[in-house]
């Protein structure tokens, strides 16, 4: 019993940190930070389109010039010049080593899953034919290392993707290889980081895993009487989770079917809120894997908006989107190897109940109600 109250005051610091960090989250969760660049090589010059977020060209240099909340295409076509300016800056092309220097054609908007762009397409001449075309991307690094530049490159009749980060910033492609293994890869290590980034999938999830360490009875709630218990009730769980989202992710991804964007972030805020008050309030006693399922389905439509919004020609994206759902579920499994090992060592605790079971679920519940009015209603109740 001596070494008992140690290792569990260690343990307790140790998830009341982990919850910390989970719960201190801003009241808005939108998408990532992500530009949708496609490029087409075709003899000695590089056709260009890029879709840049307004929101984020507004965080950058201001477009917004009555701050009145609301970006016009009067107030985008003012700022045309400094808009391609700002971001061609961005932006280095080089066939063989030469440079290709992009020059803009027209500025267009468009909308997306998570709101307005600003579209520009732009033509980049090469002194030589485009053998390896080399990209520099440099959008943004400097404000936001979250954001992406998913970029897609055509050459041949083949196309190929890739992701631009601030560690891979500069990348290198030979225009007649498709390089499936590195799609594959880019794609997994995307999936991995939006996992990671997506609060609302992740609260859910943790909404769904509190209880499974824990038995519901007449007195309330007792923990499991063992390890293979814990895990019989994580496992169905996210077995269940996995595959449901797996399900709707490949068919939106390949245009085979797909929900209004605003309907699919409001009916994942609801889920969140609803597996977190069924914590207080339990309604569904145990087969909390059939609402991991239920639910999980319109979480895929929330995840497939990554892929969807790059338009990739099919045999380009089924790569792709093998990829993003590995790195999905292997972002997933991290976290939830975590929690299971955190969650099972306190199971018998006061903290554990009290705290992250009964406080956490009504944390959760309280940030899912704020993030379901903001989308349902179109609102923004806190700053960004």
């Amino acid at each position: 019993m001596t070494r008992a109250i140690p290792y569990r005051i260690h343990m307790f610091y140790y998830a009341a940190a982990l919850l910390f960090s989970l719960f201190a989250v801003p009241a808005l969760a939108h998408k990532a930070s992500d530009s949708y660049l496609s490029l087409t090589a075709t003899g000695n010059e590089v056709r260009g389109q890029w879709d840049i977020a307004l929101r984020d060209l507004d965080y950058a240099i201001g477009l917004d010039t009555d701050d009145d909340g609301a970006i016009t295409w009067n107030e985008l076509r003012t700022r045309e010049a400094e808009i391609a300016t700002y971001a061609l800056a961005r932006l280095r092309l080089s066939a063989d080593a030469k440079a290709c220097t992009p020059r803009l054609d027209a500025m267009l908007t468009d909308r997306h899953s998570d709101g307005a762009y600003a579209v520009l397409r732009f033509t980049a001449a090469c002194p030589s034919g485009v053998d390896k075309l080399a990209v520099d991307y440099r959008l943004f690094f400097d404000l936001d290392p979250q954001h992406r530049g998913l970029t897609s490159i055509t050459a041949n009749g083949t196309t190929r993707t890739a992701v631009f980060s601030p560690g891979e910033a500069q990348q290198q492609f030979e225009t007649g290889a498709a390089a499936p293994l590195r799609q594959l890869l880019d794609f997994g290590k995307e999936g991995v980081w939006h996992i990671w980034i997506g609060i609302d999938h992740l609260l859910f999830l943790v909404a769904l895993l509190l209880p499974s360490m824990l038995v519901r009875t007449a007195d309330g709630w007792r923990p499991v009487g063992s390890v293979s218990q814990a895990f019989w009730n994580v496992f169905r769980i996210v077995t269940s989770f996995t595959v449901a989202h797996s399900i709707t992710l490949s068919l939106a991804a390949l245009q085979i079917a797909s929900l209004p964007s605003r309907w699919v972030e409001t009916a994942i805020a609801a889920s969140v809120l609803l597996a977190a008050l069924n914590n207080l309030y339990p309604v569904v006693r145990g087969r909390l894997w059939l609402v991991a399922f239920a639910f999980g389905l319109v979480h895929g439509f929330g995840f497939a908006s990554v892929l969807i919004d790059l338009g990739l020609p099919r045999d380009a994206l089924v790569v792709s989107l093998l990829g993003f759902n590995l790195g999905v579920e292997l972002g997933q499994l991290v976290v939830v190897a975590i929690y299971f090992a955190i969650a099972y060592a306190l199971r018998e605790t006061r903290f554990y109940r009290r705290v992250a079971m009964t406080g956490g679920s009504a944390l959760i519940a309280l940030i899912a109600l704020v993030w379901m009015i903001e989308r349902g209603f179109d609102l923004k109740l806190f700053p960004a």
